[in-house]
């Protein structure tokens, strides 16, 4: 378990983390989101030993990680700003790899190059960012992490191999218990692949939850009701969230089950039509905050 408490990171005057405290379980894919600025790639270089706390502990299996070679040599990290030493290969890394993460395979290596295509003699340096991401999650994969830490993992990927990878990532996780974690400004994408998400804003852990449990306290809901029924009708027999009325036709966020709100407005408003709609997980962070008092146009967008 990676456990980080009262983690605190300074950088002169600038406070980046600030007494954060949270737990990630073993075995799960673990989005990170926020804010430019929030601090989530200084999280993640705290995880991964580059960074050593101002304060606090950060630890894997309560064992600190900073300069931790046991702990250091079971994680991968790759970077947002991604750096390939000049004239590099996708070869040439691997080599350098294969030498200091005793888990490195070259079974998985070859099967990964087979199926992502990286020309294996051409320089780094001249492909695109979306190729140079692309070798660096193969080599990542390559070295069989228990703990693999993604900034910005998708970003400039083609749909067809961000589909890939995800599958390939949900496999480790299933087969090998890998833990994985993916800093991202894309909630949609993360919907589709983990398990928990986290808001990181000013330092601190705001929400951490399993995506399920988060879509289970709200509801969207689309009804056809009587035009002369009101915003402050529906607000006395529903925990509403948000409204918009157009008409007669009302799409509401509520609290509750979509069962238990189409319920309400049937028995109480006899609707032409009432019917659940799903919620995104950028919908549901938003109304979290809401509920917690933050006001979510400063937090991520």
């Amino acid at each position: 378990m990676i456990k980080a408490d009262k983690l605190t990171k300074n950088f002169g005057t600038t406070t980046a983390l600030n007494n954060l405290t949270t737990e990630i379980p073993e075995g799960c894919i673990y989005g990170l989101i926020g804010s430019n600025g929030a601090g989530k790639s200084t999280f993640m270089r705290l995880i991964s030993g580059i960074y050593q706390p101002t304060s606090g502990s950060i630890t894997i299996n309560n064992e600190k990680i900073f300069e931790n070679i046991n702990i250091k040599k079971d994680i991968v990290f790759v970077s947002d700003d991604i750096y390939i030493y000049p004239g590099a290969t996708i070869d040439s890394i691997a080599q350098y790899f294969s030498k200091i993460y005793e888990n490195w395979s070259v079974e998985r290596y070859n099967q990964m190059i087979s199926i992502f295509p990286v020309h294996q003699s051409k320089k780094l340096s001249s492909l695109s960012k979306g190729m140079k991401r692309q070798a660096m999650l193969v080599l990542a994969m390559s070295c069989m992490p228990k703990y693999l830490l993604l900034d910005e993992a998708f970003d400039g990927l083609d749909p067809v191999i961000r589909a890939a990878f995800r599958k390939v990532l949900a496999d480790d996780v299933s087969e090998r218990g890998t833990t994985v974690i993916i800093a991202s400004h894309n909630l949609r994408e993360l919907e589709d692949v983990c398990d928990q998400v986290g808001l990181l804003h000013n330092g601190k852990i705001l929400f951490q939850k399993d995506i399920d449990d988060l879509k289970l306290g709200f509801c969207k809901i689309q009804t056809v009701i009587n035009p002369m029924v009101e915003e402050e009708q529906l607000r006395q027999v529903l925990d509403i969230l948000s409204i918009s009325i157009r008409g007669s036709v009302a799409e509401i966020v509520a609290k509750g089950s979509v069962e238990e709100v189409c319920s309400k407005i049937q028995s109480q408003l006899s609707p032409m039509l009432c019917e659940g709609v799903s919620l995104t997980l950028e919908e549901v962070f938003i109304h979290e905050m809401e509920a917690a008092g933050y006001d979510y146009n400063n937090v991520i967008f």
